[in-house]
């Protein structure tokens, strides 16, 4: 069978100048799927009709990434992003992005061996909270993520406060997440619980609350959250989307 000629990704949009591939290092279905479905549903407004940039994406078996994390092995957990790093570097992508707060904890064991650079998703968050003015973000995750210092740390940089639940809140948000929301499970009762504990985390002086996990906008947003929402998912859609055009806008 003879396929046609490839058309570069570059003469697919309207304007001058190369745009790069995205590759998504997935962790979790859901939230990868939502994270790639942003970056195609909001690039045309940019490039055109039905245009968003080349996107390639791979992802091993969450088993493997909770085994990690159960064992507290950050070192296997980059071992993993790692071998998704290469077969993504293998398919043509120019940048990285992972839609999964959680194992940005094990970043330090994969950037100084990664075949591509990473955009950071707390590094996106934090610059986005910086902007709208947020001194005190709610942290919203899984217990790995809200125990490690992912977000403490990037918000820091900017002065922001971060503010973890409290341990039984926590107990409840990994449930709510691993046996509901990665599944594509989603209840009332769970979305009524995740409310509530924003409302009380405004109470302690919160002006917004991170949704730290990729899936927790798929019941989550500012039309039911008593804060602004910083939202994960889209918020490292649109860096990656603004990343992968930035030379072609540089030279429109």
């Amino acid at each position: 069978m003879t396929y046609p000629e490839r058309t570069p990704a570059v003469t697919l949009a309207t304007g001058t100048g190369p745009v790069r591939t995205i590759g998504i290092v997935a962790c979790s279905a859901e939230g990868a799927a939502l994270c790639y479905r942003t970056i195609c549903s909001r690039a045309p407004t940019i490039l055109g009709p039905h245009t968003h940039p080349e996107i390639a994406l791979h992802g091993f078996s969450l088993a493997e990434y909770v085994t990690a994390l159960d064992a507290a092995n950050l070192e296997a957990v980059g071992g993993i992003m790692l071998r998704s790093a290469d077969k993504l570097a293998a398919m043509g992508a120019d940048f990285l992005i992972c839609p999964d707060n959680t194992i940005h904890a094990a970043l330090d064991h994969v950037r100084p061996y990664s075949p591509l650079p990473w955009l950071h998703i707390a590094d996106v968050v934090a610059e986005q909270a910086l902007r709208g003015g947020v001194r005190r973000a709610a942290l919203l995750g899984t217990r790995w993520l809200v125990d490690s210092l992912v977000y403490p740390d990037a918000l820091s940089i900017h002065g922001i406060d971060c503010v973890r639940p409290e341990e039984d809140e926590k107990d409840m948000l990994a449930r709510i997440i691993m046996n509901e929301l990665v599944k594509d499970v989603q209840t009332d009762s769970s979305t009524a619980f995740l409310t509530a504990l924003i409302s009380d985390m405004k109470d302690r002086g919160c002006d917004a609350v991170i949704l730290g996990c990729t899936e927790l906008p798929l019941v989550l947003s500012d039309r039911n959250s008593p804060l602004p929402t910083l939202d994960s998912t889209r918020l490292l859609a649109d860096a990656a989307l603004r990343h992968a055009i930035s030379e072609r806008r540089a030279s429109d």
